[in-house]
């Protein structure tokens, strides 16, 4: 029977009725492959060599997987694949093999390749035998073994050190650098990557091998490069002339460099083509079989890193514009301020955290600074920050007080359809002043560096994060008050920047505050430092980083003014207005009548907490006119007047006004459309 016929090539059913005594005898096993049903009969003699039983093995080649190690399992298929696709008509190879009792076994194989009238090949018959007494203590045993060993060292080498590449540079830094590619003795190589139908070579070769006009190139063109690519298949070329003969435009441009060989290999990722690998050689002449088998298992290789390289850049170009989109594209100049502000992200592919800054420029020459974090590290929580970033601005410039802001954004946070809670820290300052009113939501306490440059820890008393404090009920959020002297820098920031491995927070905290301590005085240049920490160290985590400080106190201009909300039974409030008063009398120069203006507006806003059924909004500002003076209004909603009262020897109360008219020049009462307004005035010494 001829075994080039069309059609499939199948087994009688009695197969093998009549082994062949003369296999038997030499202890040798037949198998018969038939490749169209995937089926590989095995005689009983076969099976013994795999110490299998006839009930154990279902014809199948993937039942033979448990007695044969992987990495030569990878060796067969690979060895027989290029054999199938060569037009080769044998094969054969010496391999190890996994007894039941765990012991290991040489055997050989050899293979004879029946092809159909067209080509195709459509079945392997051929032989199996135990081979480890043939090869023990012999030099084709010490040769295989060598070989193993370096074979597979130079694939798990190049693999692990690929392993590590995060971008297709890294890729092609390991390749060029990697000690397996050494060991293959290839002098230089070039990696062309597929871009919209072309070949851009990104890796060039040795210095002087680039040819012009070949940057970019169709996949039709007579290079190596795109016959690999256009073809899927290897290309070996075994001499320089094999290189002139083949191609003829490319070889004059580079004959120079002494090339006498190359292999060419497609880059193939999930089944499709992304680029091609060529290594050049100086020296050799030609490829063994098992030199091109392991030119094309780490081709393999480098094209899952190239192709996982690739995504990893995109993913993340995707995932920075969307977070970059997120953030404030410009930060406004604020006057008596520097302001610097950095977002560092974690290069960890698409995932991306929710952390966030913003500045918000405030009525009355205020500022608010806002740094927070939403919880998680993917495109919602990226989402879920813009939001939340732009709620938080509305909010402020509204005009509510800190604390009403945090607990509406927490509100915010709740209603909207999502898990995630955030941490924040929000700040508004007024730089004539230097009052800063601070608020926490479960977030890191901030920093502030002196004018000598000392830095400390500034602890804010704070509330829940974002979205867990509206569903617990809990929306207070107390006021914190300091002080921010010319000179000074408010540091606000992420967890990402003070969390180190295997260390609590303290420490991250000492670390920071003598990187500030010791930074830069240059703002912009010290949130740089403080961005290059963390990259030095490795940080996993996003960073965002704001700094404000204060550059000198300014003299009022005509009209401007500071203002507070006082809301009834709020102490912390009180205090903050309190503190505000204070902060603009010193810094306005009220001279030896600081106490005066102090007192009197203490006891207008008190009078206005105990007699109406509502808050107060306090508001302290300088008239220029022939004298300067410095004006206080306390707004309430009660339309009701006040009036002076005698409290008598005893009485505790009712002195409040006639000390309010014994310390100021004027003041009076005016009726307003939802209440009135209690004001006074003092004429405070001129500036320079």
């Amino acid at each position: 029977m001829d075994d080039r016929v069309a059609g499939a090539l199948s087994l009688p059913d009695d197969w093998p009725a009549h082994p062949d005594l003369s296999l038997a005898l030499n202890r040798m096993g037949s198998f018969d492959w038939d490749l169209d049903s995937g089926l590989m009969h095995m005689d009983r003699p076969a099976l013994d060599v795999f110490d299998l039983r006839p009930d154990e093995y279902d014809n199948r080649p993937e039942a033979l997987a448990p007695r044969v190690p992987t990495d030569e399992g990878v060796r067969l298929d690979a060895m027989v694949a290029q054999a199938l696709k060569s037009g080769r008509s044998n094969y054969g190879a010496y391999f190890r093999m996994l007894r039941r009792d765990g012991t290991i076994r040489w055997a050989h194989t050899q293979g004879f390749i029946r092809r159909d009238a067209a080509g195709r090949p459509r079945r392997v018959i051929g032989i199996v035998r135990d081979a480890t007494q043939e090869l023990a203590d012999s030099t084709a045993r010490r040769e295989l073994d060598q070989e193993r060993r370096r074979r597979t060292s130079l694939v798990d080498g190049a693999t692990a050190a690929l392993a590590h590449a995060l971008s297709v540079r890294d890729v092609i830094e390991v390749l060029k650098n990697s000690q397996g590619l050494a060991h293959l003795g290839a002098t230089s190589l070039v990696v062309g990557l597929m871009e919209a139908g072309r070949i851009h070579l990104v890796a060039d070769g040795p210095e002087g091998s680039f040819v012009p006009g070949t940057r970019y190139t169709r996949t039709d063109e007579p290079y190596p490069m795109s016959e690999v690519v256009s073809t899927l298949a290897p290309r070996f070329i075994e001499s320089a002339a094999d290189f002139a003969e083949s191609y003829p435009i490319l070889w004059p441009h580079i004959s120079h460099l002494g090339i006498t060989s190359a292999a060419y290999l497609p880059l193939i990722a999930h089944a499709r083509p992304i680029g091609a690998l060529g290594l050049l050689y100086s020296g050799k002449d030609g490829f063994t079989a098992d030199e091109r088998n392991l030119l094309v298992a780490l081709g393999s290789s480098i094209a899952q890193s190239l192709q996982r390289a690739m995504l990893y850049e995109q993913e993340h170009d995707l995932a920075e514009g969307l977070q970059q989109a997120m953030l404030p594209r410009r930060i406004p100049e604020v006057p008596g301020a520097q302001v610097a502000v950095r977002y560092r992200s974690a290069r960890l592919g698409r995932d991306i955290g929710g952390d966030w800054y913003d500045i918000i420029p405030l009525p009355g020459g205020r500022v608010g600074a806002v740094i927070g974090d939403v919880q998680g590290h993917d495109t919602h929580a990226a989402a879920v920050m813009g939001q939340l970033r732009i709620v938080l601005r509305a909010y402020a410039a509204e005009g509510h007080s800190p604390a009403a802001v945090m607990a509406r954004a927490s509100v915010f946070l709740h209603e909207l359809d999502t898990d995630r809670f955030a941490t924040c820290t929000y700040a508004e300052a007024d730089l004539t002043t230097g009052v800063v009113q601070l608020v926490r939501a479960g977030h890191v306490d901030p920093v502030i560096r002196d004018t000598d440059g000392d830095c400390r820890r500034l602890p804010v008393e704070g509330g829940l994060p974002l979205g867990l404090s509206a569903e617990f009920g809990r929306l207070e959020y107390p006021v914190g008050t300091v002080d921010l002297d010319p000179g000074q820098t408010l540091v606000l920031f992420t967890d990402g920047l003070v969390e180190l491995p295997d260390t609590d927070l303290d420490e991250g905290m000492r670390l920071l505050a003598s990187l500030v301590r010791n930074g830069p005085c240059d703002l912009q240049k010290l949130a740089d430092r403080l961005c290059e920490e963390v990259d030095d160290r490795g940080g996993e985590d996003d960073v965002a980083v704001l700094l404000l400080g204060r550059e000198a106190a300014h003299a009022p201009q005509p009209g401007g003014r500071l203002q507070q909300h006082v809301p009834q039974g709020d102490p912390a409030a009180l205090s903050a207005a309190r503190h505000m008063i204070r902060a603009a009398v010193r810094a306005w120069g009220a001279g030896n009548r600081a106490d005066e203006v102090e007192l009197a507006a203490d006891e207008l806003m008190t009078n206005a907490l105990i007699h109406t059924d509502g808050g107060a909004i306090v508001t302290i500002r300088v008239l220029t006119g022939p004298e300067r003076r410095l004006r206080i209004d306390v707004e309430d909603r009660s339309s009701a007047l006040p009036r002076r009262r005698d409290a008598g020897e005893t009485g505790v109360s009712g002195r409040g006004l006639m000390l309010v008219d014994r310390l100021t020049d004027l003041w009076g009462v005016e009726s307003r459309g939802t209440g009135k307004c209690v004001w006074c005035e003092f004429v405070i010494p001129g500036r320079d």
